[in-house]
C-alpha cells in the first residue's frame, strides 16, 4: 500500500511537535530548578546570525501549520510571534497540534499534484504538493526543530536523541 500525503505529513509533524513541547517543558523545569533566567534560554542562539530559540519554535510551527493548510486548501492560521516564555511557546505548539491534528486525511490525500505557490524573499515559487511537502515543508520544519533542540543542548540542558525523537513507538 502506498504512503499517502496525510500519512507522510500529519503524524510526522504531530510526533515531533509533541517531542519539541516536551523538550521545552524540560528546559523550563531546568531553569526553575537551577534559579536561571528563562530569557537567557528563550533568546539564546547558536551563532550571531542565527535566530534565537523562540524564533526557531515559531518558524517550526509555521511550517507545520502551513504544510497542513496548503496541502488541504484550508486557510493558514496566523500567529503573532510574541512568545517570550517557555509556557507561551508550548501554548503555540498546542495550538498547532490542534490545527494539524484536526486535519482529516481526506483533505490532504490526493494533493500530490496540487499547485502550491509561495512568495519567498519577494519571489514566487511554485511546487507540486508532493515536492512541497518532501523538499520544502518537512525539511524546513525539521531544521527549526533540530536547531531549537541544539540551542537547548548548547545551553546545558540534559537532553539527548531520545528526547528529540520523542521516545520509541
Amino acid at each position: 500500500m502506498p504512503l499517502s500525503m496525510h500519512q507522510a505529513s500529519v503524524p510526522v509533524i504531530l510526533h515531533f511537535l509533541k517531542a519539541l513541547s516536551a523538550i521545552l517543558e524540560k528546559a523550563e523545569s531546568h531553569v526553575r530548578a537551577n534559579g536561571l533566567d528563562q530569557s537567557d534560554f528563550i533568546n539564546a542562539r547558536l551563532a550571531p546570525d542565527m535566530f534565537p530559540l523562540a524564533r526557531q519554535v515559531q518558524i517550526a510551527t509555521d511550517h507545520a501549520k502551513g504544510a497542513a493548510a496548503r496541502l488541504s486548501g484550508r486557510e493558514n492560521p496566523k500567529y503573532e510571534d510574541t512568545e517570550t516564555t517557555f509556557a507561551a511557546l508550548r501554548a503555540r505548539i498546542a495550538r498547532t497540534l490542534e490545527f494539524v491534528g484536526g486535519m482529516p486525511a481526506a483533505e490532504i490525500d490526493g494533493s500530490e499534484e496540487k499547485e502550491i505557490t509561495l512568495t519567498i524573499a519577494g519571489n514566487p515559487m511554485t511546487f507540486t504538493g508532493q515536492y512541497y511537502l518532501l523538499h520544502f515543508a518537512l525539511p524546513n520544519f525539521f531544521f527549526h526543530v533540530t536547531t531549537a533542540y541544539d540551542i537547548l543542548r548548547h545551553k546545558g540542558l540534559d537532553i539527548g536523541k531520545r528526547d528529540f525523537m520523542g521516545g520509541a513507538r
